[in-house]
């Protein structure tokens, strides 16, 4: 590792975290440094799902000791996104390179701006979405399969599963935001898990620059989750901007160059 590829991912990372913990949307951050860096693009999604991982399970295991994870939904989602996550990551590996690079960067600014703009949940006084209760049956099959398709998206792609999935959770699942917020953490971290092993089982993972930057994930999420900050998305959405625009300055330079 290079000096040069340490300063333009760990940073970026850390500020992926912090992102991620104040108003999601890190993923966006953290798979453009490792872009930036000049690494190939099935290489920076792999390494990127593997920083991702660890900052993943620092924040599932947080919210399993708060007691913000039902294990009913949660088990049985994590099953479905280890699934689809392990398929998609199948599929990523099938898309030649150069090809996967430019789908990515056509991508990330429709994800931006998905991310970028959804809106606040409207929630009752007790956290539950104002909309009618389902039977737990169909409730447990519409959680297992939005993990499963949730999870295949994460496992090509990954920017903005968190926010992907917790919308599928509270809209179609009718889970109150601040019960899904619990079971997307740990079918996210599953989807993860998933589509790492796979990256790793194609040799496409950066491992040492992975572990490093594991470290400043961690950090972002912690510190990230222990401000009170008002307002955060007004904060997310510039610094979003501006690593997506450094991105395209890239591409552009590599496509004259």
């Amino acid at each position: 590792m290079d000096p040069i590829t340490l300063v333009i991912v760990c940073p970026l990372v850390f500020l992926a975290g912090l992102v991620d913990s104040i108003a999601g949307g890190g993923g966006l951050i953290s798979l453009t440094a490792y872009l930036l860096a000049g690494l190939p693009a099935h290489t920076a999604l792999g390494t990127n799902k593997l920083s991702s991982a660890v900052g993943t399970a620092v924040a599932c295991g947080r919210m399993a000791r708060g007691g913000f994870v039902q294990w009913r939904l949660a088990l049985p989602a994590a099953v479905g996104a280890l699934a689809g996550s392990a398929a998609g990551a199948r599929l990523a590996l099938l898309v030649p390179d150069g090809v996967f690079q430019m789908l990515m960067v056509v991508a990330l600014p429709l994800v931006a701006v998905a991310v970028l703009r959804k809106r606040t949940f409207d929630e009752s006084e007790d956290g539950a979405l104002a909309a009618p209760s389902i039977s737990p049956r169909r409730q447990l099959a519409v959680v297992v399969a939005a993990a499963l398709l949730v999870g295949c998206y994460d496992g090509f792609y990954g920017p903005g599963t968190g926010t992907f999935m917790l919308l599928a959770f509270t809209v179609f699942a009718k889970l109150p935001v601040k019960d899904a917020s619990g079971e997307v953490r740990v079918a996210n971290l599953a989807s993860n898990v998933a589509a790492c092993v796979m990256f790793l089982a194609h040799g496409v993972v950066w491992v040492e620059l992975g572990l490093v930057a594991a470290v400043f994930s961690v950090a972002g999420n912690y510190i990230g989750s222990g401000l009170v900050m008002k307002d955060g998305s007004r904060i997310v959405r510039p610094i979003v901007v501006v690593v997506l625009a450094l991105l395209f300055a890239k591409v552009l330079f590599d496509l004259v160059g």
